[in-house]
């Protein structure tokens, strides 16, 4: 084994310049591959580093590279293994896994400066797969180091003489990014957008908060909270109290008795999706009107203030309301995604009368919750004079008094979740309590349903969107009611008003980082977060969601009426020629700045030569007067004054002549013969 001494500063030093550049080479290679180890398989990041370490090794100690057979024998257990992992060598996942093993094992075949191109190109091209799986701030911060790092080991390979310090090749390699910046902005403005060539993992929400397409009520002992953002707003305005921000995403239907699901399809074809003017949907007061930037999830929800009456504005896709008022896009949102909404916090919606209300809004499993059951003709018979909202008045009293306690622990519930709820256990988180209430009011007739979505956020004061997170998740229930239609009851604030109250928000576990911070200084821990979310939330809003419709927006800003991709065209080609002429300009006046003195004596030199002088290359002035009067005699009198002249204002302390009086001069001299 190779001990770390070998990679001792000295013992680097030392090292032949192959040595040394391979070294580098190899360090750059494991950096542009780091941030694939979370997204690999684990025995191809495990082979990409042995190898990686492997020729390192036989760098520092000067051995042999492996012969044919070591390459051949590691490519197919690559396949078999890429084979038996993915179950196919095509697609994103395994395509990277052979990429990132590939140029691994290319390495190995490190010989010349044509095997270091390759690996160079192999770099590039796996540089670019880490942001199929992640187009965050922060693999683009490291990928910019990467091509630095790669840019220096190619500029340092076109330096073949003596051994040129790295510094050196680094800062050719840095003034080469910085000149190639404002093309790629340009490129990045006003290239034309596509849709991503690859998507994210399904939902795997179990265990942690956040929305799924169905509920399975008691089979999660403990609720994780997910710190990660679903979506942020920006708010045209003020916005509006946080017990009011109620997010809607899938609405449950179909019960089980152990697990919620939408209504089946066969059932939405009898409850049609809702239009703009239906008289079953009416917004209340003034519209709020905000922006979100919506987290890719890969499913069709749009995430959008309780209720929105009018369609989101959604650059590029088509959006519909379901009957029970869900706004879904014409295809998964795999990509940020930004839109405009209007909502109003305060709404009617549903029919108003009995019979135009599904049966399946008052359906419940047979032989499931009977204790429930019973508490529902309990409290029946003690409100025999009450109406539906005295009903619903008294589940939320008992609610409040019968202390019940809202928890992210409550353990594994059994078979009849809403009677361990109501009778046993006592405690639960949102689902359970939406679930339990749900049954409830089923059991004493009336129509009743879950909505789940996402209920309040918090603000970031460094640049003021709100942030709604993954834990802010939340399930809440809606009741018809006659001459109300559906009402929105949230049960959980019966038992913890915190949860839906003002800002008194559930966290998740910290990690030792930031209990450390916050132990040392809060508001440094809370400004610290704040600023990394707002820095992210920009690279999100002026990056990742630049799209086609923000490049119209911007012809639009540069004059054009009705922008079109042929109009997007002709200015990237006006921009592009634009740039060629003015380089070109610039390339011509860097060589006249290049010593116009020698400049001019070279073309001296040539037209002597095309007169049929031979001189040196290296003649001064001087010794070319004396050529040409040897050769020529008096008739090139003129010719060697003026070489005389051109050699006086090069070096004489006070010449008599400037060197434009000197190049109008050389015009009007002729050819000697």
């Amino acid at each position: 084994m190779l001990s770390l001494s070998a990679f001792s500063p000295a013992r680097l030093g030392a090292l032949p310049r192959d040595a040394r550049d391979t070294l580098f080479l190899l360090l750059v290679i494991g950096w542009v591959m780091l941030p694939h180890v979370g997204n690999l398989p684990w025995w191809c990041s495990l082979l990409a580093a042995a190898v990686l370490a492997w020729r390192g090794t036989l760098a520092v100690r000067g051995r042999p590279l492996p012969g044919r057979w070591w390459l051949l024998g590691l490519l197919a257990f690559t396949l078999v293994a890429t084979w038996m992992t993915h179950r196919t060598l095509l697609g994103r996942d395994a395509g990277v896994t052979l990429i990132v093993v590939l140029l691994a094992l290319k390495t190995l075949e490190l010989r010349a400066r044509r095997d270091a191109f390759v690996i160079f190109f192999l770099s590039f091209f796996t540089m670019l797969t880490n942001f199929f799986f992640s187009q965050s701030l922060t693999v683009a911060a490291a990928m910019l180091v990467a091509l630095l790092g790669l840019l220096t080991a190619l500029v340092n390979a076109h330096m073949p003489v003596g051994r040129p310090a790295l510094a050196e090749a680094a800062r050719t390699a840095g003034w080469m990014a910085l000149l190639g910046a404002p093309i790629m902005a340009v490129l990045f403005l006003l290239f034309p957008r596509f849709a991503p060539l690859w998507g994210i993992p399904g939902d795997a929400m179990t265990g942690r908060s956040g929305l799924s397409s169905s509920m399975q009520v008691g089979n999660v002992a403990a609720l994780a909270l997910d710190e990660t953002i679903a979506f942020r707003v920006r708010w045209q305005g003020q916005p509006p109290p946080q017990h009011q921000l109620y997010w809607r995403g899938p609405v449950l239907t179909q019960f089980d008795g152990r697990e919620w699901r939408p209504l089946i399809p066969r059932l939405q074809t009898r409850f049609p999706p809702v239009s703009v003017g239906d008289p079953q949907l009416a917004g209340l007061g003034a519209p709020v009107e905000y922006e979100v930037t919506l987290e890719p999830h890969n499913r069709p929800w749009l995430l959008t203030l309780d209720a929105a009456v009018r369609p989101p504005s959604v650059p590029g896709m088509e959006t519909a309301m379901t009957g029970e008022l869900q706004w879904i896009s014409s295809r998964p949102v795999t990509d940020l995604l930004r839109y405009r909404a209007q909502s109003h916090t305060q709404f009617r919606h549903g029919p108003q009368r009995r019979l135009a209300v599904l049966p399946e809004y008052s359906q419940l499993p047979p032989g499931f919750n009977p204790r429930t059951l019973a508490l529902a003709g309990e409290i029946m018979r003690a409100n025999a004079d009450g109406d539906a909202p005295a009903l619903v008045q008294a589940a939320l009293e008992r609610l409040r008094t019968g202390g019940y306690v809202y928890t992210l622990e409550p353990g594994v519930y059994g078979e009849h979740t809403a009677d361990e709820f109501w009778f046993g256990r006592k405690e639960g988180f949102c689902e359970h309590i939406a679930s339990a209430f749900v049954v409830l009011m089923r059991g004493m007739g009336i129509p009743a349903r879950i909505v789940t979505g996402y209920q309040g956020g918090e603000v970031n004061n460094i640049d003021g969107f709100w942030t709604v997170r993954q834990r802010d998740a939340h399930a809440w229930s809606e009741v018809w009611l006659e001459g109300s239609g559906w009402v929105r009851v949230d049960p959980t604030s019966a038992v913890a008003p915190a949860r839906t109250g003002s800002f008194q928000r559930l966290g998740a576990a910290r990690g030792v980082l930031a209990t450390a911070m916050d132990s040392v200084d809060p508001t440094l821990s809370a400004t610290v977060r704040a600023t990394w979310e707002a820095m992210n939330n920009g690279w999100n809003q002026w990056v990742l969601n630049y799209t086609q419709s923000k490049q119209l927006d911007l012809l639009r800003n540069l004059g054009f009426a009705s922008p079109s991709w042929e109009d997007l065209s002709y200015v990237l080609l006006f921009i592009i020629v634009t740039l060629a002429l003015a380089g070109a300009a610039w390339t011509r006046w860097d060589r006249m700045q290049h010593d116009p003195w020698l400049r001019l004596l070279g073309r001296a030199r040539k037209r002597l030569r095309e007169a049929g002088l031979a001189a040196p290359a290296t003649a001064p002035p001087r010794q070319l007067a004396q050529l040409v009067t040897t050769r020529f005699g008096q008739d090139a009198r003129g010719w060697a004054d003026w070489l005389l002249k051109l050699e006086a204002q090069r070096y004489a302390r006070a010449p008599a002549e400037s060197l434009p009086a000197l190049r109008r001069e050389f015009q009007q001299l002729a050819l000697p013969t």
